[in-house]
């Protein structure tokens, strides 16, 4: 197969599982192009990458997910200027060998059948109480779309080019696949949820796992405030029409 699929995969600190992600990910059929940003990591992360053969782009500091998604899919628009626009496919760097589960992902983009694909792990692991953070995004989606998604903070996703620009500017942080789910539904974007066989590492209960919980819900409340107040003008015009 001819390549029409390039894999982004931000990542912070994860010399461990990068080259093991990043070979599952470039063995996927019809990818071609497999870009590591490195945002801002202090361990040897990018040059980990870069030697399982990713192509890398660094950010000099920690800028966050959705800056390194979209310094990612820009990496991927200057490769393609002349070409065809790849598919893009987002996966997370502590993956390791399960990235190569991720094909189905891809499947129903290509064959025209979603503009985005969203993971749902058929293992599950325990998140350590990252509950809270699922609950108010699905509920947070629920009401601006009608669409109840089973994993919403799942950042396995694979989206066509014009879906990826319709979403820009992207929501801060780790409110951006909470914010993709509502963006792209209300612009009449195809979202289909996809069963794989994938896991990456279990959030901790140790302070760093805490402090990342509390960013989590911070992103994905912020990314919802802004995105509350059409769900409410909507709701008001359904009254009126009554």
């Amino acid at each position: 197969m001819s390549g029409d699929t390039a894999v982004i995969i931000p990542a912070v600190n994860e010399a461990d599982r990068i080259a093991a992600t990043v070979e599952a990910a470039a063995a996927l059929p019809g990818v071609d192009l497999v870009v590591v940003v490195d945002d801002g990591s202090t361990d040897q992360t990018g040059r980990v990458a870069r030697a399982a053969g990713a192509r890398v782009v660094r950010h000099s500091r920690n800028r966050g997910k959705a800056a390194a998604m979209e310094t990612g899919a820009e990496a991927v628009r200057l490769l393609d200027e002349d070409t065809t626009p790849r598919h893009l496919l987002f996966l997370d760097a502590d993956l390791g060998a399960t990235a190569q589960a991720a094909a189905p992902l891809i499947t129903p983009v290509r064959e025209g059948e979603a503009d985005m694909t969203i993971a749902v792990f058929t293992t599950r692991v325990k998140l350590g109480g990252h509950g809270l953070v699922v609950r108010l995004s699905r509920e947070g989606i629920r009401r601006a779309t009608g669409f109840d998604p089973a994993q919403p903070l799942n950042g396995q996703r694979c989206l066509t080019r014009a879906a990826f620009e319709a979403a820009r500017p992207l929501a801060h942080g780790f409110g951006v696949e909470t914010a993709l789910t509502i963006d792209l539904l209300r612009k009449r974007y195809r979202v289909v949820e996809v069963e794989v066989d994938m896991a990456h590492r279990a959030t901790g209960t140790d302070w760093r796992a805490q402090l990342h919980r509390a960013r989590q819900l911070r992103d994905v409340a912020r990314a919802l405030a802004v995105r509350e107040p059409v769900v409410v003008q909507n709701l008001d015009k359904l009254r009126h029409r009554r």
